[in-house]
């Protein structure tokens, strides 16, 4: 029965994100529309007005939903422990990042939260309500997310997109994990330490002189598009910067070969 679904404990682990959210409304009917379907989790980054009685008269019951928002600065601080972050989009982008529908993306967050008692959370991402997510925001997600609707007048409200996912998220609770039934042992990496992963590859690319300058925003957005889609493991990630490190540290033994060698030349 659905009344048992909304006590569901993974609900609990997904964080309905918000990103600069002009309109104070907006808050309020999503608090109102997370409550209804059994989430809690409000992160709201950078809203234009916050609190707000026009938020709260649009919470109506949802008031606990809504008084205990966390409001942060940065995309950062709010995906920052979760390790599947999904960016909803209104459209489908001619872009390479990994897609999926509402519905997939339900199956996929219920999945790999039953992956572990203690999984960290899993994000939903929601965009400003005139130009939704940046090329930089959707960096941060291992996909994108979309609600198919009529292609001839597809634009939804903030409230009613989040209601949807929510309604799709509750409807998912029973799906079991796959990584469990494989015997899926390690955390998969939070968004923390993907982070750190990528500030380490874009340094040591320079220290091995891979990287070119004039380049290096496209193509450490690839290399995030290809650790994201790979959904890489605590574990997994340590490896690779383990990698780095040793590479960094032949780097530098190069490099003072070399300075030694123009030393003795001189």
């Amino acid at each position: 029965m659905i009344e048992d679904y909304r006590s569901h404990p993974n609900l609990a682990k997904i964080k309905i994100v918000l990103i600069e959210t002009s309109h104070p409304g907006n808050i309020g009917a999503v608090a109102r529309a997370m409550k209804n379907m059994g989430l809690s989790q409000l992160v709201l980054v950078n809203p234009k007005e916050f609190p707000s009685q026009v938020a709260s008269a649009r919470a109506s019951g949802a008031a606990d939903v809504l008084d205990s928002a966390v409001k942060v600065d940065s995309l950062d601080a709010a995906v920052a422990d979760c390790q599947l972050v999904v960016g909803a989009s209104a459209r489908m982008r001619k872009v390479s990042w990994p897609q999926l529908d509402v519905r997939q993306t339900a199956t996929l967050a219920m999945e790999t939260l039953n992956a572990s008692e203690t999984a960290a959370p899993v994000a939903i991402l929601f965009g400003r309500e005139d130009s939704g997510l940046s090329n930089a925001e959707m960096d941060k997600c291992h996909y994108l997310a979309h609600i198919p609707t009529n292609p001839t007048y597809s634009s939804l409200n903030i409230a009613a997109a989040v209601q949807v996912f929510v309604y799709e998220l509750l409807m998912a609770t029973e799906i079991k994990s796959v990584h469990q039934a494989e015997g899926y042992r390690h955390q998969l990496a939070s968004g923390e330490r993907m982070e750190g992963l990528y500030d380490h590859l874009y340094q040591a690319l320079q220290d091995i002189e891979f990287l070119d300058p004039a380049k290096n925003a496209r193509f450490m957005r690839r290399m995030r598009r290809l650790f994201n889609r790979s959904q890489l493991d605590v574990k997994e990630v340590d490896i690779l910067r383990g990698i780095l490190t040793a590479a960094q540290r032949q780097a530098d033994q190069l490099q003072a070969f070399k300075k030694e060698s123009d030393a003795e030349k001189n």
